[in-house]
């Protein structure tokens, strides 16, 4: 099984910052993309940025606010969040794709943290 911690939200004035990490634990894992998603109140989960061996996707409401970093070797993406709006009040999701043991991959999901903005 793979295990996915994230640690880093909290509340933040509009115009701040906040970083957002994510670490992935469990045997014989092989990670080939780490994601971050977002799920507001009433509203569907959203990639915020994604980060793959070959390439890296932010969503079109990032508008060059958000860094999606990873370190492959332990396992972490890290999301640094700069000019902060409101609306990027959420709950923030560290997700990845996953092989482990060599099956097939399959996602797995962190529990969440909470990042709220205010004005």
């Amino acid at each position: 099984q793979v295990q996915l911690v994230e640690s880093g939200g909290g509340e933040v004035q509009a115009g701040g910052s906040l970083r957002l990490s994510c670490v992935a634990s469990g045997s014989m894992i092989e990670i080939s993309v780490m994601n971050w998603y977002r799920q507001a109140p009433g509203k569907q989960r959203e990639l915020v940025a994604r980060t793959s061996d070959y390439s890296t996707h932010y969503g079109d409401f990032v508008e060059g606010r958000f860094t999606i970093s990873r370190d492959v070797a332990k396992k972490t993406v890290d999301l640094q969040m700069n000019n902060l709006k409101p609306e990027d009040t959420a709950v923030y999701f560290c997700n990845v794709l996953a092989r482990q043991g060599g099956g097939p991959p399959y996602p797995y999901w962190g529990q969440g943290t909470q990042v709220t903005v205010t004005v």
